[in-house]
């Protein structure tokens, strides 16, 4: 049995609710030597040992730093009881065998475009991104130089103090939902931690949620009431995972995360790197087999979190940042995904779990690119998340944003490869999403108003397009087309030819779309502009298809709407 110390929490609470950011309360005393006494069950690696800390305590030898509601071992014994009991009887096991059952729900392949949203405490300080809240503890850092600047010492002011100031007190949920659906978007999926360790909704695991400090409310259940109540799908993303290692620069030095009031906050704050390696910096994020795994007791606790969500929100999709791709995580992923998929099962629910690099096999869930796309159509559907900031995901004050043209010619490209754009926003601490933000997504569904059969519910053609511009190496915030660029979608009867830039003459040429090409079932019978209700003028020729466009100052990409006839002797199917 892990030992928990809820006088230390309660002390906690009452320090935060007493105080504000440069009020931090003093350390009590007699904390100290009871976690140094506890916590050798944990399962973590032998070389977990303190690193760089001072005399007093260190929280690599605490017990699982983020047990302290009182029932916290009832709870987890509970929640793992009931995993592993569905898992037992529901068609899908604990094993990639048998998640390789999978199909990406309907809903899925004809949405293609969701919101993202990350808010959280994060968005206070408001600076440079959502890493701030580890950042500001790493030496040297900018967020470390402003962060002792702005607010002092990280010894009296660190992150748990911007807690009180997210108070998200112009959320309106409804409004959100009417916007997102404005834009255009079929789900919404809103942070529901991130790897801060604050939670966005009431947690039976945590103290440390939005239900209990800060917006005193259970964002992600009030989201998810307007969500589905506009006719959306909702969804939950976790970062749970990396805030194994978030907060391991502040044990080096004093400051408050040496604190044991606020270990359910801070803690784990495991180091990165494995026991043998001194290097310094980040190890390579595409090999975490060289980062130190998490205890047992952290992964069994990220279990019980995310099979939570599913439990209390029933979420049609679910996504996960990248440090799941670290080994140790495997058994606990079939476990998860299996509980997800059995619970949907139960509940006739079509559901979405996506994944970054290797961290799945293929097949079992749906892959995600941040901030990037592929070359190629993919045969499995597949994600692409962006942000419609250049450089945050969370809000940040004076940034700098896409252009809502660009964000389309995402959405084109990804969808023409079989793909949904999944599209980050950061509202304020206070619940307001910024205007430029409004701007851009109210602009994004417009067009999809007008354009939008060439997107939703369709499928990839056999060609995803044609023109010079592939899709970039890596990271991704916008390409530049060209009006050779095109895109194709379908549906049964039609195939839509979607051009990336208007030509400024207005004639435009598909060169796939020769007389002649065999991936057409007979030559073109009509061709149609969506959104102008007036013939244009088209030829189909053995070099091509040649298309008259009116004139336009929108700048934005068009859709075409092409139907065939059959050949002579040619059946349709």
């Amino acid at each position: 049995m892990r030992s928990r110390i809820p006088t230390v929490v309660a002390a906690a609470l009452a320090a935060l609710a007493a105080c504000g950011p440069g009020h931090a309360a003093a350390a009590a005393p007699a904390a100290h030597s009871v976690h140094r006494i506890a916590g050798s069950d944990l399962g973590r690696p032998a070389a977990s040992a303190p690193q760089g800390h001072g005399a007093g305590w260190s929280v690599h030898t605490f017990p699982p730093l983020w047990n302290e509601p009182k029932d916290y071992e009832q709870a987890l014994h509970r929640q793992m009881h009931r995993v592993d009991a569905t898992i037992r009887r529901g068609p899908y096991q604990a094993s990639w065998r048998s998640l390789e059952a999978y199909h990406a729900p309907r809903w899925f392949r004809n949405a293609k475009f969701g919101i993202f949203i990350h808010w959280g405490v994060f968005s206070v300080p408001a600076f440079q991104n959502e890493w701030y809240s580890r950042n500001m503890y790493v030496k040297g850092s900018d967020a470390y130089e402003y962060q002792r600047a702005v607010y002092g010492p990280l010894s009296k002011s660190g992150y748990k103090d911007f807690i009180p100031k997210f108070t998200m007190s112009k959320f309106d949920p409804k409004a959100w939902a009417a916007l997102f659906r404005k834009a255009g978007a079929r789900y919404v999926v809103p942070v529901a931690e991130h790897c801060d360790g604050f939670a966005e909704y009431d947690s039976k695991f945590t103290l440390w949620d939005a239900a209990r400090m800060g917006p005193k409310q259970d964002l992600v259940g009030e989201l998810e009431k307007a969500v589905r109540a506009d006719g959306m799908r909702f969804g939950v993303s976790s970062h749970r995972a990396e805030h194994w290692w978030w907060y391991h620069p502040g044990t080096r030095y004093d400051s408050d995360v040496d604190d044991p009031r606020y270990a359910g906050l801070y803690g784990p704050a495991e180091p990165m790197h494995l026991p043998g390696d001194h290097s310094q910096g980040e190890p390579n994020p595409n090999q975490l087999q060289d980062w130190l795994p998490p205890s047992q007791a952290f992964l069994e606790d990220w279990l019980a979190r995310s099979t939570e969500l599913v439990d209390e929100y029933h979420p049609d999709f679910v996504y996960f940042d990248w440090w799941i791709n670290q080994p140790a995580f495997a058994p606990y992923l079939q476990r998860m995904t299996a509980y997800y998929y059995d619970v949907a099962a139960a509940r006739h629910q079509g559901v979405v779990l996506t994944y970054k690099l290797q961290a799945f096999a293929a097949g079992t869930a749906v892959l995600d690119i941040e901030r990037g796309k592929t070359d190629t159509l993919r045969l499995r559907p597949w994600e692409s998340d962006t942000s419609v900031s250049l450089s945050s995901w969370g809000y940040v004050r004076d940034d700098k944003y896409r252009t809502a043209r660009s964000l389309l010619t995402d959405l084109i490209d990804i969808v023409s490869k079989n793909g949904d754009l999944l599209l980050n926003i950061g509202p304020r601490a206070d619940g307001t999403i910024p205007a430029p933000v409004r701007a851009i997504l109210l602009r994004m569904g417009a067009w999809l108003k007008v354009n939008g059969q060439a997107i939703y519910g369709t499928r990839p053609w056999v060609l995803y397009g044609e023109g010079p511009t592939q899709a970039p190496k890596g990271r991704d915030n916008g390409q530049a087309y060209t009006p050779r660029d095109f895109r194709f979608t379908q549906k049964p009867g039609v195939l839509y030819a979607l051009g990336m830039v208007r030509p400024r003459d207005g004639k435009a040429s598909i060169l796939t779309l020769y007389r002649s090409t065999p991936y057409l079932p007979g030559p073109i019978a009509q061709v149609r502009l969506l959104g102008d209700p007036h013939p244009i003028a088209w030829r189909q020729t053995p070099d091509g298809l040649d298309v008259e466009l009116p004139p336009s100052a929108s700048g934005m990409p068009y859709a075409l709407a092409i139907r065939t006839r059959p050949a002579a002797g040619h059946s349709v199917h």
